[in-house]
């Protein structure tokens, strides 16, 4: 019987894919970045066929690494970067645009215009988000706007949307299955969290024709079978989620009140909050965690747009440092007597603020500034800002909550940095436990395939194999802690209150 499971880990930058055995461990890897297009500052786009081309090229690889052909995968599961947009031809599979990529603020416009109108109201309590450009909806409606003859073939019924997962699904199965996962489709600001279901008010709200949009299953489920001539024979595929709800799953969070944080190009917190999907109260989202068998699992979810990405600017923009490891290095020769922070605000703002019209930000700078400071202050950011989410999911969830947190799982590339979740641990005084397997978005997808494939176990017995290489206990002083945050406070403040911010 096959044990093994394939797993496509589409990303921001790069698409990985992992073959799991059947303990759960991976066994091999195959990865190639692609490009990133920015048309004009604050747009970012990806061409779908060069996710494609490196989707097909990375399965094929890593099946070659582990020695294993089609019949001996079991299932295939797929993690993908989300809210990001594709349309396509139904008739042709090709796409009309580029795809329209999370980080894409085209549609600020658009998005404070729906709130000058009062629509955030509606908005919030059908699909447990805020009207932002980081979301699906409007994206869509630029792309229906702005293709010619878009709108007359959506209505026609010859265009389909989805998110990155639901065109890897269509090419995947050669157009057989246009479907998608609840996770994925909670972040379209087009679905009702609660019933269900695609929100016939607000398709007409944001123009998009129904006709467009992929069908919802569960997280874990058969959703459809590779075409034969792809990896030579066919694979069922069996679970879809949004990376960062795979990331839960991978970290077993499966009890409300487990947290994990993921930290890759930005960095996202979600707290499990069981069948209770809890309306936030400080800007942060409810978000479906995972569906399965019909029974829906909430999230509070935080995000932030850039963590590890402030790192590549200082590698890729600045040439101060020639690999991202080296950030934590130089951060631990800095001098602790110059207080510097960077609100990385490249892209706006992401929770608790949502200020799309936000830029990045130095401040504390003397002339003795020198690399070590701002690595110090690129790493710090990150943790700074975790705790500006967990402060909010505390204050949404009160302190007299069941579920209320009390350990941080991480996971993402920057995890990797002892002296960053050290740093992490002490600002939000919580334990940190990094996993044994880092690889935890995949190995989410990769258990939720495998389980509907019935070769994993339940998400009990999953859960009670999880284990941690390493916990970071806070150790900094309490005063020393409460003023770096307020130095944080105060940056973020000055942020806000520049020309075009929240406050200008």
């Amino acid at each position: 019987m096959a044990r093994h499971t394939l797993v496509i880990d589409q990303g921001t930058t790069s698409t990985r894919s992992i073959v799991f055995d059947g303990a759960v461990s991976p066994v091999a890897t195959a990865q190639q970045e692609f490009p990133q297009i920015y048309p004009r500052p604050g747009w970012v786009e990806h061409d779908p066929e060069a996710i494609w081309d490196s989707v097909v090229a990375t399965d094929r690889e890593a099946l070659a690494q582990a020695g294993l052909a089609a019949r001996d995968i079991a299932a295939l599961g797929i993690a993908n970067q989300r809210e990001t947009v594709v349309i396509w031809d139904r008739r042709t599979g090709r796409a009309i645009h580029n795809a329209i990529v999370w980080q894409d603020r085209r549609t600020a416009g658009a998005c404070e215009r729906l709130e000058q109108l009062g629509y955030g109201g509606l908005i919030a309590a059908r699909t447990g988000l805020l009207i932002d450009p980081y979301f699906s909806a409007t994206k869509i409606a630029w792309l229906l706007e702005t293709v010619d003859g878009a709108r007359a073939a959506a209505e026609a019924g010859h265009l389909a949307f989805g998110t990155i997962d639901s065109y890897l699904l269509w090419r995947l199965t050669e157009g057989a299955v246009h479907a998608t996962d609840a996770t994925n489709a909670s972040r379209t600001l087009l679905f009702d969290i609660r019933r269900g279901a695609w929100d016939e008010e607000l398709l007409a709200l944001f123009g998009i024709p129904a006709a467009l949009l992929p069908e919802v299953r569960d997280t874990a489920g058969m959703f459809g079978d590779t075409a034969a001539g792809l990896f030579g024979g066919p694979i069922g595929i069996r679970g879809i989620a949004g990376d960062q709800q795979a990331a839960l799953v991978g970290q077993a969070c499966f009890r409300p009140g487990m947290v994990k944080s993921t930290y890759g190009t930005g960095c996202f917190a979600l707290l499990n909050t069981g069948r209770q999907a809890i309306a936030s109260r400080h800007r942060l989202v409810t978000t479906i965690a995972y569906q399965l068998d019909g029974a829906r699992t909430y999230a509070l979810e935080g995000s932030i747009f850039v963590a590890g990405a402030a790192v590549q600017w200082l590698r890729d923009g600045l040439g101060l440092i020639a690999s991202a490891a080296e950030a934590g290095a130089l951060a631990a020769e800095s001098d602790p007597g110059q207080p510097v922070y960077m609100v990385p605000a490249f892209v706006g703002l992401g929770a608790p603020h949502w200020d799309s019209a936000a830029r990045a930000l130095l401040t504390g700078l003397t002339r003795g500034t020198t690399r070590k400071e701002l690595a110090r202050a690129a790493l710090e950011c990150a943790a700074y800002q975790t705790r500006d989410l967990l402060d909010a999911m505390q204050a949404d969830t009160g302190s007299g909550w069941a579920g209320a947190p009390t350990v941080v799982r991480v996971d993402g590339g920057m995890s990797a940095s002892d002296w960053t979740m050290q740093f992490l641990a002490d600002i939000l005084a919580a334990p940190v436990d990094r996993p044994a397997c880092l690889e935890t978005t995949a190995l989410g997808a990769a258990y939720l395939a495998g389980m509907a494939a019935g070769v994993y176990p339940d998400p009990e017995t999953f859960a009670a194999a999880w284990t941690a290489e390493r916990r970071f206990a806070p150790s900094m002083r309490a005063a020393e802690r409460a003023e770096k945050y307020r130095g944080w406070q105060d940056a973020v403040a000055r942020t806000l209150l520049r020309p075009g911010g929240a406050g200008g």
